[in-house]
């Protein structure tokens, strides 16, 4: 068994924003690096730990995690649309093997994507059906959070089950982050038409998803030219964040909290998440090594953009 990872920021804006040339080349880069790395690894199984952004999970009924049996692409942003390759006995025996080690895990049957999961895939595999995976929801928008140790535990069990493969080899995924501040609507300080949306806004129409979409894409220009009423990107907090994962050593995570991530890195930053428990699960198979780090941050994209790629070590 082997076990290797990649985790990289998602951003709905890589088809709408116009960065720099040299900004977006580097991304290009990052996102090269990233696939040789991946097809020199050849992965036979995916698990992929992703947000969501009221795409498919909402408030009417908000898990702090989610395994998919079967998953769905929405389609926003102009990413895929339609079924992951899920294999469904395997994501079974997964959710069954973490709720015996004590982490409270909800299950889906047809569990909707968006962008934050379907992104990696087709960056990475050119689809979201070229190889079998497992996608894991990991809340990152919605309070209450639970907390980074929890998260961590997550992952870490998660990691356990696949070292019992020896039959495949694992590429683990996290999607998200990192310090970002996008228009996404806050309960508390939402309209009653947000509130709706953030209730139970599944399968919005083409219009309503439209301009939901064209208000990220216009706070992102506004961003970039420093007029928007957003939170800054906090590249500091983002690659300390970066090192302790590449340290191996994952326990000064365990005190991040939810009001201070807010407050350092914006109400996104929460997606984090998903990187936390991608490296426990790594770190579960035993010390790994990063081959490879970018960051840049990217205000065009409204986003500390980050790739890792890492393997176990030999």
């Amino acid at each position: 068994m082997s076990l290797a990872l990649v985790t990289m920021s998602h951003s709905p804006l890589l088809e709408y924003a116009d960065p720099p040339a040299e900004v977006a080349d580097a991304v290009q880069g990052a996102f090269d690096t990233a696939r040789a790395f991946v097809k020199d690894y050849d992965p036979t199984l995916v698990v992929s730990f992703a947000p969501d952004h009221y795409n498919g999970f909402f408030y009417d009924l908000m898990p702090p995690f989610c395994i998919g049996y079967e998953a769905v692409g929405v389609g926003d942003y102009g990413t895929a649309e339609g079924p992951l390759n899920v294999p469904a006995e395997r994501a079974e025996e997964l959710a069954q093997w973490v709720a015996e080690r004590d982490i409270d895990v909800a299950i889906s049957r047809r569990m909707e994507v968006d962008h934050g999961a379907i992104q990696p895939l087709e960056i990475l595999f050119g689809g979201i059906d070229a190889v079998p995976t497992i996608p894991v929801f990991v809340n990152g928008v919605a309070k209450p959070f639970v907390t980074m140790r929890r998260v961590r535990r997550l992952g870490e069990a998660i990691g356990a089950f696949l070292t019992t493969f020896e039959d495949e080899r694992v590429l683990v995924l996290g999607s998200g982050g990192l310090s970002h501040d996008p228009p996404v609507p806050q309960w508390a300080t939402a309209d009653d038409a947000a509130r709706a949306m953030l209730l139970s806004g599944r399968h919005p129409t083409a219009v309503a998803r439209q301009a939901r979409q064209q208000r990220v894409i216009d706070t992102a220009k506004a961003f970039a030219a420093g007029t928007a009423a957003i939170q800054d990107l906090n590249p500091a907090w983002d690659q300390a964040l970066m090192a302790t994962l590449a340290s191996g050593d994952l326990s000064p995570i365990d005190a991040m909290t939810p009001e201070q991530m807010a407050k350092d890195a914006g109400n996104s930053s929460h997606e984090v998440r998903t990187w936390v428990a991608a490296f426990a699960a790594l770190g579960a198979a035993g010390p790994y090594d990063v081959a490879y780090s970018f960051y840049r941050p990217i205000r065009e994209y409204i986003a500390g953009f980050g790739v890792m790629a890492a393997r176990t070590a030999p």
